[in-house]
């Protein structure tokens, strides 16, 4: 991995509010850090606990993020939901990325927040939908397909 690593750039965004977290510039809880990224507590938390996982390099979003910090980033992500559910006496974990829509700050993030049951959270925060027909969530998902086969590298 440190082979993977030293071919990766560490740039920053020098007005990015993570960045200027990950230089110190500015006060945060930090729960973690290794070579590829940086975790601390949310200072507006869904609840108490919730954690904020963030690449050191400056990336704008998941689609953004370079092959060689891939692994390491989630292998991140999940040490740190594990790590986040037992220092919370937790029942499990929300984990999620938002990517350009409810990115509050443009800089690659993961939340990761303890759940309980009856916590107050109600699963996904947004209302959900139903495809029209079964025609028309063929035609979606033959979309989605046409655009994986165009960006295999």
């Amino acid at each position: 991995m440190k082979a993977a690593m030293e071919q990766v750039k560490m740039p920053q965004d020098a007005g990015c509010l993570f960045c200027k977290i990950i230089r110190r510039e500015v006060k945060a809880d930090i729960v973690f850090e290794d070579d590829v990224c940086l975790a601390f507590l949310d200072h507006r938390p869904l609840l108490l606990g919730h954690c904020l996982l963030v690449t050191k390099q400056h990336v704008e979003t998941l689609i953004d993020l370079p092959d060689a910090m891939i692994a390491p980033f989630f292998r991140a992500t999940q040490k740190l939901a594990g790590a986040v559910e037992a220092a919370m006496a937790a029942e499990g974990t929300f984990v999620a990325i938002n990517n350009r829509v409810s990115q509050s700050v443009p800089h690659l993030h993961v939340h990761i927040v303890p759940r309980k049951r009856g916590d107050g959270l109600k699963g996904f925060f947004w209302p959900r939908t139903k495809y029209q027909s079964e025609e028309q969530m063929a035609d979606v998902a033959e979309k989605i397909r046409n655009k994986l086969g165009k960006l295999e590298r």
